[in-house]
């Protein structure tokens, strides 16, 4: 069994994107997302400030693995910081789940950062939400891939137990 933790800056957008690909809750990308999929993705522009940090269940793939994501602001040491404590657990707990992060900050287009910040920032909806609708149209075919390619990789990594992507191909 694995664990697939996407992560970014705020855990609720290009994250909840991602965790909704990977439990095939939205279509492939072969087309756009309209604004109606995208505001009914589960946490999608939903998280608040009390929700950074914390790791939120968004349920289990076709496989029977688990799929999270996290928030981490702008402190960096959140994901290397978890991942010396899943080796910690593995070796003194046979904690032997394969776990996986994929940070999905690159997808991030700059009309998704404006529209977060007045949105989750602010709370200005009516100015932010448009611009979250616009930047996830942007960035869906890019979230859609890095979710393929986080996919593949907990396929074909058999030798590592703790693996983090970065994801900087998807700029």
């Amino acid at each position: 069994m694995m664990i697939y933790i996407y992560n970014d800056y705020g855990g609720t957008h290009t994250t909840s994107l991602a965790a909704a690909y990977h439990l095939k809750q939205l279509p492939p990308s072969e087309r756009k997302l309209t604004k109606e999929e995208i505001l009914n993705v589960k946490y999608f522009n939903k998280l608040t400030h009390d929700d950074f940090g914390k790791l939120i269940f968004h349920g289990k793939d076709e496989n029977g693995d688990s799929v999270y994501t996290i928030g981490r602001k702008r402190n960096k040491l959140v994901v290397p910081a978890m991942r010396e404590l899943i080796l910690l657990l593995q070796e003194k707990h046979r904690f032997n789940e394969k776990i996986i992060f994929s940070n999905t900050s690159p997808t991030v287009p700059l009309s998704m950062s404006i529209g977060g910040f007045f949105s989750r920032g602010l709370k200005i909806n009516s100015i932010g939400v448009p611009f979250l609708v616009k930047g996830a149209q942007q960035c869906c075919d890019n979230v859609f891939r890095l979710v393929q390619n986080t996919k593949e990789m907990g396929k074909t990594s058999f030798n590592e137990n703790v693996i983090i992507m970065e994801n900087e191909l998807f700029k």
